[in-house]
């Protein structure tokens, strides 16, 4: 997994707009972003796991035995544990540590401003972010995907793209100032095609 621009992790911030809004501190849990990136691709993938099964029980058609469908549920449980284990080893990577930090942030229509400290940041231009959601949980904005390597080509490149980790950010509503700011963000979301356009008034 490579985050955009980010192979040395926080580095020196460019300076936020006058008018971007400041939240408070806040640190995703690493147990919360597992329980939410496991969410997301199974209820996406859950399918993907009956290929495995499917290849395990295909010879009881020719030679039917009960064996033929043991040995698809452990081709099952290999796959779902090897797919998981994809989701959980991002809270173990040197690149995916900002994500984890304690951090604030400062937003406006140039860019998301992830701050560390006074000195250091993460500098997020709106085109790096792929989509956003408001959930109960908050404000989850996930980083487009990186591209693989120009070497990778073929079948090698298919199964990066397919089974890489989703990446995301999560902005509880507590750590906004104020219901102003929140709705700024919103706005600001919005005009950015990352959450649908609020509807119009009726007449």
């Amino acid at each position: 997994m490579q985050l955009p621009n980010q192979r040395g992790g926080f580095r020196q911030q460019q300076g936020p707009a006058s008018l971007a809004i400041r939240t408070k501190k806040y640190q995703l849990d690493t147990n919360t972003y597992t329980r939410m990136a496991m969410t997301q691709v199974w209820r996406k993938e859950w399918w993907y796991a009956l290929i495995p099964f499917a290849i395990g029980v295909l010879p009881a058609a020719i030679w039917p035995s009960w064996w033929w469908l043991i040995s698809g549920a452990v081709l099952t449980i290999l796959y779902v544990l090897l797919r998981s284990s994809l989701i959980t080893g991002v809270t173990q990577m040197e690149q995916a540590k900002p994500l984890f930090e304690r951090v604030n942030y400062e937003i406006d229509n140039r860019q998301l401003l992830v701050k560390l400290n006074d000195k250091q940041g993460m500098n997020l231009s709106w085109d790096m972010i792929g989509r956003a959601r408001l959930s109960p949980d908050g404000y989850m904005l996930w980083l487009k995907q990186g591209e693989a390597p120009a070497d990778v080509a073929g079948w090698r490149r298919w199964i990066a793209r397919t089974f890489d980790a989703p990446i995301f950010m999560l902005l509880p509503q507590r750590i906004f100032n104020s219901p102003t700011d929140i709705k700024l963000f919103e706005a600001i979301l919005r005009r950015k095609n990352l959450l649908p356009a609020e509807p119009a008034a009726a007449a």
